[in-house]
């Protein structure tokens, strides 16, 4: 008897239908054909707390320094938990059902059904593993590409030994223990810090910083003038718009202008004139990623409606597994392909198989091919109208690539020469035979070029015409993801790449970020990106308005937080750490490996050496005593936003001291010597109203701290 483990119900309905024949539903399996199938709920298990690694456990204890760093000698897990902190009922009777079914005498066989990719490979094999314990079954992998029972049935008969996923399985896991390590530790030791809650990740906190630093640019952007020269004049009854290169600093007008009066004493012609017919190529399959900065372009749609809404045609096995990074199909694919392709074609749609290495590149693909539609195609009506936005944009591009009407279009250029200063050259594109564009949009908009031919006068007025530069733009859905995705990639260069592609094709040279991916460059992955993003915005550091994300005051104070308390999680950082898990995909590290090499980078958090007073930021902890109150004597403590009184409430005292002195932090050691002497250590960094560094000493006149300019 074969018992297979899907990782959710939804799953598992699918690989029924596979099996055919008739199953018995029992109480949380189905039975039958030789076959018993049963599900988790997603994740059924969770790495423990800190406190879990106590040598006497502790419940719901509070966060303390006592324990950190926590770097356990062995991770360990239990099954999870729910809202109130109590073991999930629901995960703890599914997971007893599967233990069940694991030790039954006559089930030689275990099949991991979770989802294909690194987490669902880890999410069953947790449950085989605290279900067998010791106790030894043959172990095998179902791998669904999508959830159609034509699939399924392959699938079944194609199963492989889980040991082929083993480095799969390894990085999952590595992922997993590396994540809580950053997690847990840099999440407490912030808090603690601070006093206030800091979700510090090891993803989350490049993203909202990404962010930040863009929205900071923007705030901080000071315009600047320059100027440009450009001619709009009619020649033979249309607009020429001529605009040159050159430009000016603020203070060059008559430069311009110069130049000007010689570009327009020269005149301007036309000396070259081309046009060729070619065709235009339609854009590659879609990854999830590309597909959701789509529909955030077009419908504005959020990452997480996006992806729910694709997972959910997965499991209806409309289309292929989403969670995908790449954008090319699977050689192995092509038969595969002739089918879907047939069914479409029935549908009335123009299409043919290409054998083309721009849709078919086993290079580029790492575990998921490009998503696709299945064979199985929703009936009208089936789909709601947000479904359907998403289904199409994946139908509509499948049937682009693979359609047998080419697009035809005529490229134009036409240069015009101004005298021997300057050359310009006006480029526009016409479609001529709509080809695939009648299906998948073309985004391009070309300008409709003047009638002008070899030889002729062009008439120009070339003006000087005083221009702004322009500060950075929002990120948004696209930008953001395409950053993410490769944090590295010049952005200015690739938005001129993009600009200089007079046709709008794609840029077939995607070397780079599969390059980028493929080595771990990449902030996230397909898989986790949605939901940490989706994690900053339920945290309130990053907001999304239609499709573009700014900065919150919390997400300021956390990057600041961080910077003061030494926590660099830059996308250096994290990237090191993704190469470095790459690595243990690809067998060249171990999982222990991966995981030395965070603890060590945290370690470095925890260990730092103290500052000298003069550059000390170190604020302490929250809740610090710092000293004896100079009007009433009670203990000052270290509050959320300085130093305060703790008899307020006994006496009334209202001695405090802000935190914040002139953009300055004013340090814990530099406080206890003020309590204690009444002057604090120079200090070095206050900054005036008027933006101008200062350095001072800080004393106590009459329970009020002053600056003092004078010397010891």
């Amino acid at each position: 008897m074969k018992l297979i483990i899907a990782e959710k119900p939804s799953l598992a309905r699918n690989i029924i239908a596979g099996i055919g024949g008739k199953m018995r539903k029992l109480n949380g399996f189905y039975e039958g054909e030789g076959y018993l199938v049963t599900w988790a709920f997603g994740h059924l298990f969770s790495l423990c707390d800190v406190e879990d690694y106590a040598e006497t456990p502790t419940k719901n204890a509070r966060w303390t320094m006592e324990n950190l760093p926590c770097f356990p000698e062995a991770f360990k897990f239990r099954i999870k938990k729910d809202a109130s902190k109590q073991v999930d009922a629901g995960a703890q009777k599914q997971f007893d059902i599967i233990k069940t079914l694991c030790n039954r005498a006559d089930v030689d066989t275990i099949v991991n059904a979770g989802d294909s990719d690194r987490e669902g490979e880890i999410i069953v094999r947790l449950c085989v593993k605290h279900a067998l314990g010791e106790t030894e079954k043959r172990f095998v992998r179902l791998w669904l590409p999508d959830q159609t029972p034509e699939t399924v049935a392959s699938a079944l008969a194609e199963m492989k030994d889980e040991s082929e996923y083993q480095n799969l399985a390894d990085e999952g896991f590595a992922r997993t223990y590396i994540d809580w390590l950053y997690g847990v530790n840099l999440t407490r030791y912030a808090t603690l810090k601070t006093g206030k809650l800091l979700r510090v990740g090891r993803v989350i906190i490049p993203i909202v910083k990404a962010i930040y630093d863009r929205d900071m640019s923007i705030r901080n952007f000071v315009p600047d003038i320059y100027y440009g020269i450009q001619s709009k004049e009619e020649t033979k009854g249309e607009k020429v718009e001529l605009l040159s290169k050159k430009k000016f600093e603020k203070n060059e007008l008559e430069k311009a202008q110069t130049l000007c009066e010689q570009y327009n004493a020269a005149g301007a012609v036309v000396v070259d004139k081309k046009k060729k017919k070619d065709t235009l190529a339609p854009g590659k399959l879609y990854s999830l990623s590309k597909l959701q900065n789509m529909l955030g372009k077009k419908y504005k749609m959020p990452m997480t409606e996006s992806l729910e809404i694709i997972q959910k045609l997965y499991e209806n096995g409309y289309v292929t597994y989403p969670r995908t990074n790449s954008e090319y199909l699977a050689t192995a694919e092509k038969d595969k392909m002739k089918k879907i392709l047939g069914n479409i074609a029935e549908l009335g749609y123009p299409v043919k198989f290409k054998d083309k290495k721009t849709i078919f590149d086993d290079s580029k693909i790492e575990s998921h091919s490009a998503l696709t539609p299945t064979y199985k195609i929703p009936k009208k009506g089936t789909l709601s109208e947000k479904e359907n936005q998403v289904y199409s944009a994946i139908f509509r591009r499948f049937v682009a690539v693979f359609c047998a009407e080419d697009c035809v279009i005529e490229k134009t250029e036409i240069k015009i020469c101004v005298g021997d200063y300057e050359d310009f050259v006006l480029k526009g594109t016409v479609i001529i035979e709509q080809g695939w564009t009648k299906y998948d949009e073309f985004s391009k908009q070309d300008k409709i070029l003047p009638n002008l031919n070899v030889g002729d006068a062009v008439n120009i007025k070339f003006e000087p015409k005083e221009k702004e530069t322009s500060p950075p733009k929002h990120y948004t859905i696209e930008t953001l993801n395409n950053y993410l995705k490769n944090p590295f990639r010049d952005e200015q260069a690739a938005a001129k790449e993009a600009a200089e592609n007079a046709d709008g094709q794609e840029n077939e040279n995607d070397e780079e970020d599969y390059k980028a991916i493929f080595e771990g460059l990449e902030l996230g992955t397909e898989a986790t990106r949605t939901g940490i993003i989706d994690n900053a915005r339920n945290s309130g550091y990053i907001e999304l308005k239609k499709d573009v994300y700014t900065i919150l005051p919390d997400g300021e104070y956390l990057i600041k937080a961080l910077v003061r308390l030494k926590i660099s999680m830059d996308k250096y950082k994290t990237s090191e750490m993704g190469k470095a898990l790459k690595k243990v995909y690809h067998g060249k590290i171990s999982v222990s490996d991966s995981v030395a090499l965070a603890e060590k980078e945290i370690a470095e958090v925890f260990h730092q050496k103290p500052d000298p007073p003069e550059t000390d930021k170190d604020t302490g902890f929250f809740g610090d005593v710092v000293g004896k109150c100079p009007l009433c004597g009670e203990d000052v403590i270290r509050g959320r936003k300085g130093y305060g009184c703790s008899g307020y409430k006994k006496t009334g005292c209202e001695f405090s001291v802000y935190g914040f002195i002139c953009h300055r932090v004013l340090s814990k050691s530099n406080m206890q010597m003020l309590l204690e002497t009444g002057r604090s250590s120079k200090i070095k960094g206050f900054i005036s109203k008027s933006g101008k560094p200062f350095d001072a000493y800080l004393k106590l006149e009459d329970g009020k701290v002053v600056f003092d300019f004078g010397e010891k």
